[in-house]
């Protein structure tokens, strides 16, 4: 599959999202449910069908996992580090920690692999975005609790419920469950995923256009590329050079290189808001990743097919 023709396509329906946005097609009314219903219904379909229909023989590896769990984890360190030296504000220490690491795996990420792998390529994709949500959802709630100093024993106990209540977990541990145990799927079941599934990417995307917002990157230039580098460069970087030195081959590691390279979830505008954090900062860095990685992401493809 043509990177042009897979990367293209994407984000034009990400700019279409955009335009459609501000001549009034989507207006604010309509973010909200169209994103639940893809959220909760659409995407984890997608998901569960793209999972139980897999070979877990072959789509799970547990170096590969744990090797994409440390690059992200890495990314996250280095994204204290940097905070660290450029003195940054408490709340915005945990925006920008969080905007380096966490990864729109749901909306992005499984699209680039969806239209550039197939199938198959989703299926991997799925199986290992839900022990990379946990690790990052987690590391996020971490980060901002402990730069706006939230404390209180609840509060934990509330977020790992949130991240396990997940629906792209819920809907990749169920596909699993499924694979391993060869449930038979009946076909209507089946018919009726595939409906759903077939608006989840398209709906997705178009509402990361929508919410895409250019206000606050001037006022947040310097911290902003500095978040873009480390979630699009430093990250996947990272990971390609653990997969290599492990001795996986380009094409064994294509789903996990997609998802290390997705831009900043949108969520860490919600996360940010909610717990201290800094929203404008969020913004910022959410849609400079977001059109940046249309590039950085035809870089990164085409250098495992150089490999």
């Amino acid at each position: 599959m043509s990177i042009v023709t897979t990367i293209i396509p994407i984000f034009a329906v990400v700019i279409i999202g955009w335009i459609a946005r501000h001549r009034g097609f989507i207006p604010p009314e309509f973010w909200g449910p169209a994103n639940r219903l893809v959220f909760y219904i659409a995407i984890p379909a997608m998901i569960f069908r793209a999972v139980s229909r897999s070979c877990l023989d072959r789509q799970f590896d547990p170096l590969l996992i744990g090797l994409t769990l440390a690059a992200s984890s890495g990314g996250y360190l280095a994204a204290l580090a940097a905070a660290r030296s450029l003195s940054l504000p408490s709340g915005c220490r945990g925006s920008f920690i969080q905007c380096s690491g966490h990864g729109n795996l749901g909306y992005i990420g499984l699209a680039v692999a969806f239209y550039y792998l197939g199938e198959q390529g989703l299926a991997a994709a799925s199986l290992l975005a839900g022990f990379l949500m946990i690790l990052q959802n987690t590391l996020s709630v971490f980060a901002l609790q402990s730069s706006s100093g939230h404390s209180g024993s609840g509060r934990p106990i509330l977020m790992a419920r949130r991240v396990m209540a997940n629906p792209v977990i819920i809907s990749a541990l169920a596909g699993i469950c499924v694979s391993a145990l060869k449930i038979p799927v009946p076909l209507v079941v089946s018919r009726t995923l595939d409906i759903l599934r077939a608006m989840a990417l398209p709906t997705a995307l178009l509402l990361i256009g929508a919410s895409l917002s250019f206000d606050f990157i001037r006022s947040h230039k310097a911290t902003v590329t500095a978040a873009c580098l480390i979630k699009l460069g430093l990250m996947p970087a990272a990971g390609l050079a653990l997969f290599k030195l492990a001795g996986f081959s380009s094409a064994d590691i294509l789903p996990a290189m997609i998802l290390l390279a997705s831009p900043t979830a949108t969520i860490a505008y919600v996360m940010g808001s909610q717990m201290g954090g800094d929203a404008d900062f969020a913004v910022a860095a959410i849609s400079a990743s977001t059109l940046v990685s249309a590039l950085t992401f035809s870089i990164w493809l085409g250098a495992l097919n150089a490999f």
